[in-house]
Order: structure tokens, then C-alpha cells, then sequence
């Protein structure tokens, strides 16, 4: 064979890989839309070419064509899972998307198995000015000041994910924030959560009751390894839920005082309806981000009013002093306290707050 042909062939073959991974199993595709894709990767040919090479493909791979006009193609329902060695343009930013946002939040065995797919998506998005464009104008920003993540011991942190996934028990090594030596514990891993450039491990103690939750820093830990017992999980215990109700925004001290004797030793920070008066530019934002669903406004002589439920936490206290003196007033008494106290050189930040320590053992 000739050199000029073997070139014709392997083009022919990259483009009908190419067309093959465009297919869906479920959703018809027209051929108009595989040929926008494949313009995209730099394949230049005409729409009958297209229709030529689907015909071919079918008599070896499990597609099939409808009747309508214009023509659609598909996987078979019966056919098997395919695993090509090709992605489309999407498949691949969404993958690239994915290797830079995500891998600090997915378990050693999950991220082995992709780490062929996003080295296949580089490789596919090289060829590609389309692709690797959005992704030079697409980035995701912190609202806060930027901070280098803390280090984090790498065994630890495969042994505390691998924990979660496996729904095992824990053995861990962990220093809390003011403590001199390292303790053991036995922990029963529940979620894992990122805030800000911190990744918490939020489990419960095998020594204390499984509904007495905590969250525990990432690069606290020591050292972890999983263990052989199943862990032991909350009946009623949902993420969601408990991100809801405040508890990764730290209990602030002052707020303690609005809690029945009965829950102050609950870690659950308390829920309280707020009013807050802004200069009408400064509180502008909460008229397009709501600060709970049933926030009212509205505007006057004074500014602009704003009244919504939330949790009572450090969080809230920090988020209001950076209005600065855009936000007039606030009630409850108690939260204008906290908020409008004298500033110190050495205040502390949200997570320097004693009551931080609570999080962790």
C-alpha cells in the first residue's frame, strides 16, 4: 500500500471513531449535528461523506437510523456498552472541567479509573482551538480572600476516602487546633466537604453516641487507616440536611444566649429572623441572592430593608462587618453586637473562633 493511501486510511478511520463516539444510545442524532462536531475537530468533510461512513459502520457496529427527515442515528438499545478510545469535544471539556475542580473531592479508586479518560481528554482538546478556548475563559472564583489550601498528608487522605467509600471505619491520628500531641480515634466517616480551601472529613466518634456529629479538617490527621468494621451511620442523617442547618458555618459564643438550657449543648447553631438596613447601593446584591427564601425587602427614606431567616453562625457575623458601614442597622440586638463590637489589629478570623475548636476533638 502506497503511503498516500495507508494516510487515507488511518484518516478514515480516526474520522469514523470520531462519529462513533458522537452517537448516544438513547437520543437520535442528526447527521448535520455530528458534522458541526466533527468541523469543530478540525474534520473536513461533507455531509453525504458522513451519511457514507454511518451506512459503513452500521454493517459492523450495533446503530441504527430512523426513518425520518432529516436522518437520525443512535446505539442500538440491545447494543453492548461501547468503551472507544475517542471522546467528543463535550465529553472532553466537561472531563478536563472535572480534573481541575473536582479531583481534590473524589476517592483514590474512582480517580485511578478516570485518570486514562482525562489524559484521552487533553490529548482531544489540543487538537481542538474551539475547546481549549472556553476552557482559557471559563474559572470559578472564591467570594473570599484567596488562601494557599493547607497541606494535607496524601496517605491520610487516600485512607480517610477510601473510608468513606467503602463505608468502613476509621483509625486515625488527628491533632486538633490547640493541642500539643496527636490523639487516636476511631471515627465513622459520613461526608466529606469542602469550605473555601479546607476539605473536612464530617464523621462521628466510636467512643460517643453515632448521632454526635463532627467535622474534622483534612490536614489535621496524622495519619488514617481504614479498618475492617463497617461504619456505624446516623438513621436520620443527611448532608444536605446538616448543611442546612448552619452547622458548617461555626457556632458564634455571644449567639448561645439565644438557645433554650435544653439545646446549648446542641452543635446546631440557632435559627433566628434578622433585619438589616442597608445604603439602597451596598444591599443591592441580596435583591438578585436572596439570603433565604423567605426574605422580604423593601426600600424608604432610611435605605433599603431586608428581613430573612437564617442560621446564627460566624459565618453571618464576618459576611455583615464586610459591608462595612454600607449596613445601618441590624436586629436582633444580640447579632448587631457581634457585628458592630470594636475591631482589634488582632481579631480573629472565622476560623480562628474558639468555638471552632468544637468541630474536632
Amino acid at each position: 500500500m502506497s503511503k498516500s493511501l495507508a494516510n487515507n486510511a488511518t484518516a478514515t478511520t480516526a474520522r469514523q471513531w470520531q462519529i462513533l463516539s458522537q452517537l448516544d444510545r438513547k437520543r437520535w442524532l442528526g447527521t448535520t449535528h455530528i458534522k458541526e462536531q466533527l468541523d469543530l475537530m478540525g474534520f473536513d468533510i461533507s455531509l453525504r461523506t458522513i451519511q457514507r461512513d454511518l451506512n459503513a459502520l452500521a454493517t459492523r457496529f450495533p446503530i441504527e437510523k430512523n426513518n425520518t427527515n432529516p436522518q437520525g442515528w443512535r446505539w442500538r438499545e440491545d447494543a453492548p456498552m461501547q468503551s472507544l478510545p475517542h471522546m467528543n469535544l463535550s465529553q472532553a471539556v466537561a472531563f478536563s472541567m472535572m480534573r481541575h475542580n473536582l479531583t481534590q473531592l473524589l476517592p483514590p479508586a474512582i480517580l485511578d479509573e478516570l485518570i486514562p479518560w482525562f489524559d484521552l481528554a487533553n490529548r482531544q482538546l489540543k487538537e481542538s482551538k474551539v475547546a481549549n478556548t472556553w476552557l482559557d475563559r471559563v474559572r470559578i472564583l472564591s467570594a473570599n480572600q484567596p488562601l494557599i489550601p493547607p497541606s494535607v498528608n496524601p496517605a491520610a487522605k487516600d485512607a480517610i476516602y477510601d473510608a468513606l467509600f467503602q463505608n468502613k471505619k476509621l483509625i486515625a491520628c488527628y491533632k486538633a487546633r490547640g493541642r500539643e500531641e496527636a490523639q487516636k480515634y476511631t471515627l465513622n466517616p459520613l461526608a466529606i466537604v469542602q469550605r473555601g480551601v479546607v476539605i473536612y472529613l464530617i464523621a462521628s466518634r466510636n467512643d460517643r453516641a453515632s448521632d454526635d456529629v463532627r467535622q474534622f479538617a483534612l490536614h489535621r490527621f496524622e495519619s488514617a487507616e481504614v479498618s475492617a468494621s463497617d461504619a456505624q451511620t446516623p438513621k436520620d442523617f443527611n448532608l444536605d440536611n446538616y448543611i442546612n442547618t448552619g452547622a458548617m458555618g461555626f457556632n458564634y459564643p455571644l449567639f448561645q444566649k439565644l438557645m433554650p438550657e435544653s439545646e446549648k449543648n446542641n452543635h446546631e447553631p440557632p435559627i433566628q429572623q434578622v433585619q438589616l438596613l442597608f445604603h439602597p447601593l451596598s444591599g443591592a446584591s441580596l435583591l438578585e441572592s436572596p439570603l433565604s427564601t423567605d426574605q422580604q425587602s423593601w426600600e424608604d427614606d432610611e435605605g433599603l430593608h431586608i428581613t430573612a431567616t437564617v442560621n446564627m453562625t460566624s459565618q453571618l457575623v464576618w459576611w455583615l462587618r464586610g459591608f462595612g458601614k454600607g449596613l445601618r442597622k441590624i436586629e436582633p440586638e444580640i447579632l448587631s453586637i457581634a457585628v458592630f463590637e470594636t475591631q482589634t489589629p488582632n481579631r480573629q478570623t472565622p476560623d480562628q473562633q474558639p468555638t471552632a475548636q468544637k468541630i474536632s476533638e
